[in-house]
């Protein structure tokens, strides 16, 4: 496919909150450090030009968390991107502490989220974040306690709007008792589709619904596979098919590819303009299903 032209626009566009309108076709910034998501990055000025490139190209939706790095991701948007553009929304993440590479451990005492928000608006160099999002529940610590530090923080201006982050409706539905939730983000691509119904509840309230790992894997997405072939029928990649998939089966869907190459960038924004008839996808779908 083409990237001439390219615009993340020509994905849509969607209301987060009711008032921060964006490009449904958005970037994550996790992969933007080093190996594990640890680490500085092998080249960081090739990761600022890709920021930049994304937001040349259109993308005004821009997911990261401070435990990318950790605090790498956070610096080096800043380090691009700042002072931002106006329609920019940067929306960052909390709750994870860090111990080495490919290690996670949620943490939601109080202190540590409020603590956790004001690193964050330090390193992004703002003075309230568009979209703060609890990255894990911690089983240790009532959800209530958790997210109502994250209140008032909204309360003194710090917070815009609140997400949550791999959770099922019940969990929403007890967290929207303490602070409007107005975005869910969780693993699901056509290949991987366990959180269905936390979808169809996104969709149902109007939440966003943020799928991280949106690209396809595994033998669904092989050489030869089902969407290999469909892609290769629409002068596309499976990576473009993958995104163009998400943003056809649902209204709420805002996919944020990640990448550290320019050239992958401008592919993935190409997936906004893939179209397939209903009937394509309704195949490709059972071919998803059969390959599991």
């Amino acid at each position: 496919m083409t990237t001439t032209h390219l615009n993340a626009s020509v994905s849509g566009t969607f209301a987060l909150g009711g008032d921060l309108h964006i490009y449904r076709l958005g970037y994550g910034a996790m992969r933007i450090t080093g190996e594990g998501i640890w680490g500085e990055p092998k080249d960081p000025e090739k990761t600022r030009q890709v920021l930049r490139r994304a937001v040349e190209l259109g993308v005004n939706f821009i997911d990261t968390a401070d435990s990318y790095g950790p605090e790498v991701s956070e610096r080096l948007i800043a380090e691009a991107l700042h002072p931002y553009p106006g329609d920019l929304v940067i929306a960052t993440k909390g709750g994870f502490t860090r111990s080495g590479p490919n290690r996670w451990a949620a943490v939601g005492r109080p202190e540590y989220l409020r603590q956790c928000v004001e690193m964050s608006l330090r390193r992004l160099k703002v003075e309230r974040l568009d979209l703060w999002q609890f990255h894990r529940i911690d089983p240790k610590v009532p959800v209530e306690e958790s997210l109502g530090a994250i209140k008032e923080l909204q309360k003194q201006g710090k917070i815009r709007h609140v997400g949550l982050s791999e959770v099922v409706p019940d969990d929403i539905e007890r967290a929207r008792k303490t602070v409007p939730i107005v975005s869910v983000q969780n693993k699901y691509n056509i290949g991987d589709r366990n959180y269905e119904t936390t979808l169809e509840y996104c969709a149902k309230h109007k939440l966003g619904f943020i799928p991280w790992f949106p690209v396809a894997a595994g033998a669904l997405a092989k050489p030869g596979g089902p969407l290999d072939a469909a892609a290769n029928r629409h002068s596309a990649t499976v990576a473009q098919l993958s995104l163009a998939w998400l943003l056809h089966h649902s209204p709420v869907t805002l996919p944020i590819p990640g990448t550290s190459s320019v050239e992958h960038l401008q592919e993935n924004i190409g997936a906004g303009a893939v179209k397939l008839s209903e009937d394509e996808w309704k195949a490709i779908e059972i071919e998803a299903t059969k390959s599991k």
